[in-house]
């Protein structure tokens, strides 16, 4: 690995997976909490809890592996 620092578009690259991979991680925190009754506007702090801490773990996780 070397430690010069990642092109710009890979850099953008990389964050629209993480970014897409939240949304998935978010979609599915939604269809779980209406599958259990709750209304979708009552789902939607669970989606955005699960969509932040997604991308909480995602950017730092490729920051270290050198691809941010």
């Amino acid at each position: 690995m070397t430690n010069s620092p990642a092109q710009p578009a890979a850099t953008a690259a990389w964050l629209l997976v993480a970014v897409l991979f939240s949304l998935v991680v978010a979609l599915l925190a939604i269809l779980l909490k209406v599958n259990e009754g709750e209304r979708l506007g009552a789902a939607l702090p669970s989606a955005a809890v699960a969509f932040a801490g997604s991308m909480a773990l995602c950017v730092p996780t490729l920051t270290a592996g050198g691809l941010l």
